[in-house]
């Protein structure tokens, strides 16, 4: 498969699993919102904590297709997340909380932030050096040579009919 088609679709795999993950977060934090008394912080804390779970082993798995150290691969995306928590957090405590934006508002406006955030991460730190070299990816990179040499073959084949 050529490159650009290629990344185009690791990019809509990461989307499609991003709004699974989407789904997973925004029903976890409207649960925990309607059933608890808790304020904004902890029910969006759980529900990105599960969310970010999901998300991580899909994407490692079937769009970045990582063999990479998965303890490795889990403290980089820790390093993101120790970043990015803590500001999605006191932010959208302070927009829900003092502001008084809804709190769907405000968590649909930090997926947002963290989808587009974490592709490039990921994209180009966590799994940058490791892209495409699980199983899978061998698997389908053996096929498209195997494919490539039997076309190579028959042209050249095809070359030398009178």
């Amino acid at each position: 498969m050529k490159k650009d088609k290629k990344e185009l679709w690791r990019a809509i795999k990461f989307t499609l699993f991003s709004i699974s993950a989407g789904v997973i977060e925004l029903g976890l934090f409207a649960a925990l919102d309607a059933w608890t008394p808790w304020p904004y912080w902890p029910c969006y804390l759980i529900a990105l904590v599960a969310s970010v779970v999901w998300n991580f082993t899909l994407n490692r798995q079937y769009t970045f297709q990582s063999a990479s150290n998965v303890p490795v691969a889990m403290m980089k995306v820790l390093l993101f997340y120790a970043i990015f928590t803590p500001v999605s957090t006191i932010l959208g405590n302070y927009l829900a909380e003092t502001v008084g934006w809804p709190d769907i508002l405000v968590t649909l406006l930090n997926m947002i932030c963290n989808f587009i955030l974490e592709f490039l991460y990921d994209r180009f730190y966590v799994f940058g050096k490791s892209i495409d070299t699980n199983k899978r990816a061998k698997a389908q990179q053996e096929k498209e040579r195997a494919a490539a040499d039997q076309q190579e073959a028959g042209a050249a084949q095809g070359s030398r009919l009178p």
